[in-house]
Protein backbone atom coordinates (compact mmCIF):
# COMPACT_ATOMS: atom_id res chain seq x y z
CA UNK A 1 0.00 0.00 0.00
CA UNK A 2 2.88 2.36 0.69
CA UNK A 3 4.11 1.75 -2.85
CA UNK A 4 0.69 2.67 -4.25
CA UNK A 5 0.76 5.91 -2.24
CA UNK A 6 4.29 6.70 -3.40
CA UNK A 7 3.31 6.18 -7.04
CA UNK A 8 0.42 8.65 -6.75
CA UNK A 9 2.60 11.34 -5.21
CA UNK A 10 5.41 10.74 -7.69
CA UNK A 11 3.25 10.66 -10.83
CA UNK A 12 0.59 13.27 -9.85
CA UNK A 13 -2.14 11.67 -11.99
CA UNK A 14 -4.52 14.10 -13.67
CA UNK A 15 -8.09 12.86 -13.16
CA UNK A 16 -11.10 13.95 -15.20
CA UNK A 17 -14.13 14.08 -12.92
CA UNK A 18 -17.69 14.12 -14.15
CA UNK A 19 -19.10 14.41 -10.68
CA UNK A 20 -22.04 15.93 -8.88
CA UNK A 21 -22.32 19.59 -7.96
CA UNK A 22 -23.02 18.79 -4.30
CA UNK A 23 -19.47 17.55 -3.68
CA UNK A 24 -17.40 18.77 -6.62
CA UNK A 25 -15.17 21.03 -4.50
CA UNK A 26 -14.49 18.32 -1.94
CA UNK A 27 -13.57 15.86 -4.69
CA UNK A 28 -11.10 18.37 -6.12
CA UNK A 29 -9.56 18.99 -2.71
CA UNK A 30 -9.18 15.31 -1.78
CA UNK A 31 -7.43 14.70 -5.10
CA UNK A 32 -4.99 17.50 -4.37
CA UNK A 33 -4.53 16.21 -0.81
CA UNK A 34 -3.65 12.68 -1.93
CA UNK A 35 -1.16 13.88 -4.53
CA UNK A 36 -3.28 13.84 -7.65
CA UNK A 37 -4.59 16.66 -9.82
CA UNK A 38 -8.29 17.27 -10.61
CA UNK A 39 -10.12 18.67 -13.59
CA UNK A 40 -13.91 18.86 -13.84
CA UNK A 41 -16.00 18.90 -17.00
CA UNK A 42 -19.35 17.42 -18.03
CA UNK A 43 -20.07 19.50 -21.15
CA UNK A 44 -20.40 17.12 -24.13
CA UNK A 45 -18.44 19.45 -26.42
CA UNK A 46 -15.58 19.56 -23.89
CA UNK A 47 -15.26 16.12 -22.34
CA UNK A 48 -13.40 14.26 -25.07
CA UNK A 49 -10.63 16.85 -25.19
CA UNK A 50 -10.40 16.93 -21.39
CA UNK A 51 -10.30 13.14 -21.07
CA UNK A 52 -7.58 13.02 -23.71
CA UNK A 53 -5.17 15.06 -21.59
CA UNK A 54 -5.95 13.15 -18.37
CA UNK A 55 -4.82 9.78 -17.12
CA UNK A 56 -8.08 8.53 -15.61
CA UNK A 57 -11.83 9.20 -15.61
CA UNK A 58 -14.15 9.33 -12.59
CA UNK A 59 -17.86 9.16 -13.48
CA UNK A 60 -20.27 10.03 -10.64
CA UNK A 61 -24.02 10.08 -11.37
CA UNK A 62 -25.03 11.99 -8.24
CA UNK A 63 -26.76 14.92 -9.99
CA UNK A 64 -27.76 13.64 -13.41
CA UNK A 65 -29.09 15.68 -16.31
CA UNK A 66 -29.39 14.77 -19.97
CA UNK A 67 -26.36 16.84 -20.99
CA UNK A 68 -24.12 15.25 -18.35
CA UNK A 69 -25.28 11.76 -19.35
CA UNK A 70 -24.17 12.48 -22.92
CA UNK A 71 -20.88 13.78 -21.54
CA UNK A 72 -20.34 10.65 -19.46
CA UNK A 73 -20.82 8.37 -22.45
CA UNK A 74 -18.57 10.43 -24.72
CA UNK A 75 -15.83 10.71 -22.11
CA UNK A 76 -16.04 7.04 -21.19
CA UNK A 77 -15.71 5.90 -24.79
CA UNK A 78 -12.77 8.26 -25.35
CA UNK A 79 -11.09 6.95 -22.19
CA UNK A 80 -11.59 3.38 -23.45
CA UNK A 81 -10.09 4.35 -26.80
CA UNK A 82 -7.03 5.75 -25.02
CA UNK A 83 -6.72 2.87 -22.56
CA UNK A 84 -7.37 5.04 -19.49
CA UNK A 85 -8.87 3.62 -16.29
CA UNK A 86 -12.55 4.45 -15.78
CA UNK A 87 -14.31 4.41 -12.39
CA UNK A 88 -18.09 4.51 -12.00
CA UNK A 89 -19.76 5.76 -8.82
CA UNK A 90 -23.47 4.87 -9.18
CA UNK A 91 -24.76 7.36 -6.60
CA UNK A 92 -28.39 6.63 -5.76
CA UNK A 93 -28.79 3.80 -8.26
CA UNK A 94 -32.06 2.18 -7.27
CA UNK A 95 -33.57 5.44 -6.02
CA UNK A 96 -34.96 6.45 -9.44
CA UNK A 97 -35.47 4.95 -12.87
CA UNK A 98 -33.17 7.54 -14.48
CA UNK A 99 -30.27 6.74 -12.17
CA UNK A 100 -30.69 3.00 -12.52
CA UNK A 101 -31.15 3.04 -16.29
CA UNK A 102 -28.24 5.45 -16.80
CA UNK A 103 -25.91 3.31 -14.70
CA UNK A 104 -26.87 0.14 -16.56
CA UNK A 105 -26.35 1.92 -19.88
CA UNK A 106 -22.89 3.12 -18.83
CA UNK A 107 -21.98 -0.41 -17.78
CA UNK A 108 -23.13 -1.72 -21.15
CA UNK A 109 -21.43 0.90 -23.34
CA UNK A 110 -18.20 1.61 -21.42
CA UNK A 111 -15.47 -0.76 -20.26
CA UNK A 112 -15.10 0.02 -16.57
CA UNK A 113 -12.04 -0.54 -14.41
CA UNK A 114 -13.75 -0.04 -11.05
CA UNK A 115 -17.31 0.30 -9.77
CA UNK A 116 -17.44 1.86 -6.29
CA UNK A 117 -20.64 2.27 -4.32
CA UNK A 118 -22.56 1.30 -1.23
CA UNK A 119 -24.00 -2.20 -0.97
CA UNK A 120 -27.52 -1.18 -2.05
CA UNK A 121 -26.21 0.59 -5.17
CA UNK A 122 -24.08 -2.40 -6.12
CA UNK A 123 -26.97 -4.81 -5.58
CA UNK A 124 -29.11 -2.63 -7.85
CA UNK A 125 -26.53 -3.00 -10.61
CA UNK A 126 -26.30 -6.75 -10.07
CA UNK A 127 -30.05 -7.38 -10.00
CA UNK A 128 -31.42 -4.49 -12.09
CA UNK A 129 -33.41 -2.99 -9.21
CA UNK A 130 -32.86 -2.21 -5.53
CA UNK A 131 -33.92 -0.49 -2.34
CA UNK A 132 -31.49 2.41 -2.08
CA UNK A 133 -32.73 5.04 0.41
CA UNK A 134 -32.00 8.21 -1.52
CA UNK A 135 -28.21 8.12 -1.90
CA UNK A 136 -27.70 5.94 1.21
CA UNK A 137 -27.62 2.18 1.59
CA UNK A 138 -30.70 0.44 2.89
CA UNK A 139 -30.09 -0.81 6.43
CA UNK A 140 -31.40 -4.22 5.36
CA UNK A 141 -28.49 -4.55 2.91
CA UNK A 142 -25.73 -3.64 5.38
CA UNK A 143 -22.56 -5.74 5.41
CA UNK A 144 -22.11 -7.00 8.98
CA UNK A 145 -19.97 -9.69 10.59
CA UNK A 146 -23.03 -11.97 10.39
CA UNK A 147 -23.54 -11.39 6.65
CA UNK A 148 -19.86 -11.04 5.73
CA UNK A 149 -19.33 -14.42 4.06
CA UNK A 150 -22.37 -14.01 1.84
CA UNK A 151 -21.36 -10.44 1.00
CA UNK A 152 -17.85 -11.51 0.00
CA UNK A 153 -19.28 -14.21 -2.26
CA UNK A 154 -21.67 -11.70 -3.84
CA UNK A 155 -18.92 -9.13 -4.49
CA UNK A 156 -16.57 -11.72 -5.96
CA UNK A 157 -19.28 -13.07 -8.25
CA UNK A 158 -20.24 -9.60 -9.46
CA UNK A 159 -16.60 -8.70 -10.08
CA UNK A 160 -16.19 -11.82 -12.21
CA UNK A 161 -19.42 -11.10 -14.08
CA UNK A 162 -18.44 -7.50 -14.88
CA UNK A 163 -14.70 -8.17 -15.35
CA UNK A 164 -13.86 -5.16 -13.23
CA UNK A 165 -13.00 -4.36 -9.64
CA UNK A 166 -15.98 -3.98 -7.33
CA UNK A 167 -15.53 -1.78 -4.25
CA UNK A 168 -18.39 -1.85 -1.73
CA UNK A 169 -17.99 0.69 1.04
CA UNK A 170 -19.78 0.88 4.37
CA UNK A 171 -19.11 -0.13 7.96
CA UNK A 172 -17.09 -3.01 6.51
CA UNK A 173 -15.55 -2.36 3.09
CA UNK A 174 -15.08 -5.03 0.42
CA UNK A 175 -12.82 -4.69 -2.63
CA UNK A 176 -12.55 -7.59 -5.07
CA UNK A 177 -11.34 -8.47 -8.54
CA UNK A 178 -13.34 -11.71 -8.54
CA UNK A 179 -10.52 -13.88 -7.25
CA UNK A 180 -9.64 -12.34 -3.90
CA UNK A 181 -11.39 -9.83 -1.68
CA UNK A 182 -9.93 -7.22 0.64
CA UNK A 183 -12.03 -6.91 3.79
CA UNK A 184 -11.30 -3.49 5.28
CA UNK A 185 -12.36 -2.24 8.69
CA UNK A 186 -10.98 1.30 8.77
CA UNK A 187 -13.24 4.33 9.31
CA UNK A 188 -15.62 5.99 11.74
CA UNK A 189 -19.44 5.93 11.81
CA UNK A 190 -19.37 9.74 12.03
CA UNK A 191 -18.12 9.85 8.43
CA UNK A 192 -21.72 9.19 7.43
CA UNK A 193 -22.66 12.62 8.77
CA UNK A 194 -20.58 14.32 6.08
CA UNK A 195 -21.93 14.70 2.57
CA UNK A 196 -19.47 13.42 0.02
CA UNK A 197 -17.01 11.06 1.70
CA UNK A 198 -17.97 8.42 -0.87
CA UNK A 199 -17.59 10.88 -3.74
CA UNK A 200 -14.19 11.90 -2.38
CA UNK A 201 -13.14 8.28 -2.17
CA UNK A 202 -14.13 7.69 -5.80
CA UNK A 203 -12.00 10.62 -6.94
CA UNK A 204 -9.03 9.45 -4.88
CA UNK A 205 -9.49 5.84 -5.97
CA UNK A 206 -9.38 6.92 -9.61
CA UNK A 207 -6.06 8.65 -8.96
CA UNK A 208 -4.71 5.53 -7.25
CA UNK A 209 -5.78 3.19 -10.02
CA UNK A 210 -4.40 5.60 -12.65
CA UNK A 211 -1.00 5.75 -10.95
CA UNK A 212 -0.89 1.98 -10.32
CA UNK A 213 -2.32 0.44 -13.47
CA UNK A 214 -0.39 -2.82 -13.10
CA UNK A 215 -2.09 -3.53 -9.75
CA UNK A 216 -5.53 -1.90 -9.77
CA UNK A 217 -6.96 -4.13 -7.03
CA UNK A 218 -4.26 -3.19 -4.55
CA UNK A 219 -4.56 0.46 -5.59
CA UNK A 220 -8.32 0.49 -5.02
CA UNK A 221 -7.95 -1.22 -1.64
CA UNK A 222 -5.24 1.25 -0.65
CA UNK A 223 -7.53 4.20 -1.38
CA UNK A 224 -10.27 2.67 0.78
CA UNK A 225 -7.85 2.15 3.67
CA UNK A 226 -6.53 5.70 3.34
CA UNK A 227 -9.99 7.25 3.43
CA UNK A 228 -11.05 5.17 6.43
CA UNK A 229 -7.81 5.83 8.28
CA UNK A 230 -8.14 9.56 7.55
CA UNK A 231 -11.58 9.39 9.13
CA UNK A 232 -10.07 7.86 12.24
CA UNK A 233 -7.21 10.37 12.41
CA UNK A 234 -9.49 13.31 11.69
CA UNK A 235 -11.88 12.25 14.44
CA UNK A 236 -9.03 11.93 16.95
CA UNK A 237 -8.17 15.60 16.31
CA UNK A 238 -11.66 16.97 16.90
CA UNK A 239 -11.96 19.63 19.60
CA UNK A 240 -14.84 20.78 21.77
CA UNK A 241 -17.29 22.71 19.63
CA UNK A 242 -16.21 21.05 16.37
CA UNK A 243 -18.91 19.61 14.14
CA UNK A 244 -19.27 17.83 10.84
CA UNK A 245 -17.96 20.74 8.75
CA UNK A 246 -14.73 20.73 10.74
CA UNK A 247 -14.57 16.97 10.52
CA UNK A 248 -14.73 17.14 6.72
CA UNK A 249 -11.70 19.43 6.69
CA UNK A 250 -9.82 17.28 9.19
CA UNK A 251 -10.29 14.24 6.95
CA UNK A 252 -8.85 16.10 3.96
CA UNK A 253 -5.95 17.32 6.12
CA UNK A 254 -5.31 13.77 7.34
CA UNK A 255 -5.08 12.51 3.75
CA UNK A 256 -2.68 15.35 2.92
CA UNK A 257 -0.42 14.64 5.90
CA UNK A 258 -0.53 10.83 5.82
CA UNK A 259 2.74 9.01 5.20
CA UNK A 260 3.26 5.57 3.79
CA UNK A 261 4.36 4.45 7.23
CA UNK A 262 1.14 5.81 8.74
CA UNK A 263 -0.83 3.81 6.18
CA UNK A 264 1.07 0.57 6.72
CA UNK A 265 0.69 0.92 10.48
CA UNK A 266 -2.97 1.96 10.50
CA UNK A 267 -4.56 -0.05 7.65
CA UNK A 268 -6.94 -2.70 9.01
CA UNK A 269 -7.59 -5.34 6.39
CA UNK A 270 -7.56 -9.02 5.64
CA UNK A 271 -7.50 -10.82 2.30
CA UNK A 272 -10.14 -13.48 1.73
Amino acid sequence: MKECMDNVRKNVPLVHNITNYVTVNDVANILLACGGSPIMSDEPEDVEDITSVCGGLNINIGTLHQSSIEGMLLAGKKANELGHPVLLDPVGAGASRLRTDTTLRIMKEIKLTVIRGNISEIKTLAYGSGTTKGVDADVADAVTEETLNDAIAFVKNFARKTSCIIAVTGAIDLVSDGEICYVIRNGRPEMGKITGTGCQLSGMMTAYVTANQEKPLEAAASAVCIMGLAGEIGWSRMQEGDGNATYRNRIIDAVYQMTGEDLERGAKYEVR
